[in-house]
């Protein structure tokens, strides 16, 4: 047997490689543009800063050190220098496509950052490996402007994987309809009537608010918003802001909110505060034809019957009252139950006889005409 030469017995200890392999390199020097590796090869490897980095303007000396190792692709085995081509960048963009197909194939959720914001969709990011999420995929709403995910770190699944094709596709529209389903099935699991809970400000009309529980919208109307009297429900509530409110109904998948806290009730000392023959002060809040709402206290209106202003004919409440005009009068009915309170002023003139008040005021339900009054409600549009 011949014996071999020391170039021979040290090719032979060498390992052999190919291009497509993913090797280990370790730095033996580093410039600002470019990596020298050794990776176990007769040759050693070389690196630009492009395969290294998406980044032009990355100087190399800033982020690598001799002796660091690093994960490659081999490009090309002899660049015709006798050197061999290294992409750190394509390496990861090659154990990133795997882990794509791996989660592809089991339905894994995949964290990802927006890196491009396109007429169409998302390009993602993972890992080093580029995921599209189409505009329809993005959320479980339609959102014409797409440009708020730039930058961002969101969730989704694979759903179509053809890297042959560099055709990967990502869903994040699917998550978002699972999570919500969850959430409304726990909330119902869970709700009832008499719950105080924190929701948001999802949406607001004419006649209410609606309010995101977390899991489903409930319905906070007009007249449920507060003791007192609101004339419009954008002057209280902004969407986006937080709002305590208690569950009054749920029917089927319809929720009934209020704000009208049984412990606010501003009637539940109205029996002592009001009795029939008190004297109150209140302020004109507003006028019908056949009388005046007089606000007694925040939640508290009173009805004076145009009858019971003066003891001369008044033909509407207008010709001698105004709004925000503060007047005192004695009070000639009260209802708790019902919320209603009749005021007259025309018994607190000088020689009045006491006798039976005039026939004429109307046993009117004050908190029903004053809402529909002041606010006109279509009841059925809240439905």
């Amino acid at each position: 047997m011949s014996e071999m030469s020391f170039e021979q017995m040290l090719e032979g200890s060498l390992k052999s490689i190919h291009a497509g392999e993913i090797v280990t390199g370790k730095v033996i020097s580093v410039k600002p543009d470019e990596i020298a590796l050794n990776i176990g090869y007769k040759s050693d490897g070389i690196m630009t800063r492009n395969d290294y980095s998406a980044d032009n303007s990355l100087d190399l000396t800033t982020v690598v050190n001799v002796g660091d190792e690093i994960e490659c692709k081999v490009k090309k085995v002899n660049d015709g220098e006798g050197q061999v081509v290294l992409s750190h960048r394509e390496a990861l963009q090659s154990k990133a496509s795997e882990e794509l197909r791996k989660a592809f194939e089991e339905k894994t959720v995949l964290t990802g950052k927006v890196v491009q914001v396109v007429k169409g969709g998302l390009n993602v990011e993972v890992d080093g490996a580029r995921v599209f999420v189409p505009a329809s995929l993005v959320s479980d709403t339609f959102e014409r402007d797409l440009t708020k995910y730039q930058g961002q770190d969101i969730k989704f699944i694979i759903t179509e994987f053809n890297p042959q094709k560099r055709r990967v596709i990502g869903d994040r529209k699917q998550l978002m309809l699972a999570e919500k389903k969850e959430m409304h099935d726990k909330l119902f699991s869970e709700l009832k009537v008499g719950d105080v809970r924190t929701g948001v400000v999802k949406n607001l009309t004419d006649f209410g608010a609606f309010i995101d529980l977390g899991g489903a919208d409930g319905l906070l109307h007009i007249s449920e918003m507060s003791w007192g009297r609101i004339e419009n429900p954008k002057k209280l509530f902004k969407p986006g802001q937080e709002v305590k409110v208690l569950v009054k109904e749920i029917n089927d998948e319809r929720i009934a909110l209020t704000r009208k806290f049984p412990e606010e009730n501003p009637w539940k000392d109205a029996e002592t505060k009001y009795a029939v023959g008190s004297i109150v002060q209140g302020k004109v809040a507003r006028m019908t034809d056949f009388g005046a709402f007089i606000e007694l206290d925040k939640g508290i209106d009173a009805l004076l019957h145009v009858s019971q202003i003066s003891r001369e004919h008044v033909n509407k409440p207008s010709d001698v009252l105004e709004v925000g005009q503060d007047i005192t009068a004695k009070v000639v009915d009260l209802d708790v139950e019902n919320h209603k309170i009749s005021l007259s002023i025309k018994a607190l003139l000088p020689g009045n006889d006491d006798r039976k008040e005039d026939p004429d005021v109307a046993d009117v339900d004050i908190e029903a005409v004053g809402q529909a009054e002041a606010a006109k409600i279509d009841d059925t549009d809240a439905e």
